[in-house]
């Protein structure tokens, strides 16, 4: 919840701000997400491991590390948290609490964008060997993603569906979102699939 208020609300807060640089809004948004991140990741990693994305745990079922209804369980709270998310910062801002986003996000290079945000995402993950590395590693990645991908660097399914339900700086209209989830899930097994190459290969040398 307080991720997905952190990238509404500090994208409606930057898009007043900024007077119409988008440059200066999308770096104000994208110090907000980075800060939030590696805040939240060091406070809740020792507590329920920072699940914070469906993809994320869905990668983490596959490698056997949760079992089925954890996953269920994990992607219900992670979705449900990131639509109150949404409703808490449209409240801060005095705004419509849902308010579904007009902001189309279409096209081949959007998508190869959110599957190559989701595979490093997942790449950092893996290769981080404690949740202290990984409370630095995942924002610096998300943060850089924020700019050399088309997409701006969704990379989470349950953010995805929580900013779809705001018109604002960071929304994504809801006809866009289920590409950007297939887009997503995806690049998360292309992340699996090239870390276990990587890791594989550091393990024999």
């Amino acid at each position: 919840m307080l991720l997905a208020a952190t990238v509404i609300g500090s994208g409606i807060m930057a898009e007043r701000l900024a007077a119409g640089n988008a440059a200066v809004a999308l770096l104000a948004n994208t110090f907000a997400t980075v800060a939030v991140l590696s805040v939240l990741i060091a406070c809740l990693a020792p507590i329920s491991g920072a699940h914070f994305n469906p993809a994320v745990s869905i990668v983490m079922l596959i490698k056997g590390q949760l079992s089925a209804r954890q996953t269920g369980l994990y992607i219900m709270v992670q979705t449900l948290g990131c639509c109150l998310g949404a409703v808490l910062a449209h409240a801060m801002f005095n705004l419509p609490l849902i308010h579904a986003s007009t902001h189309v996000r279409t096209g081949v290079g959007q998508l190869i964008a959110e599957s190559v945000a989701t595979a490093g995402l997942v790449l950092v993950i893996l290769a981080s060997p404690s949740w202290k590395e990984a409370s630095w590693r995942v924002p610096a990645w998300i943060g850089a993603a924020y700019w050399f991908t088309a997409s701006t660097s969704f990379a989470n399914p349950a953010i995805t569906i929580g900013r779809s339900l705001s018109d604002t700086f960071a929304g994504i209209a809801p006809a866009s979102v289920p590409a950007f989830i297939a887009a997503q899930l995806c690049g998360a097994l292309i992340g699996l699939l090239i870390g276990k190459i990587m890791l594989r290969s550091a393990d024999d040398s």
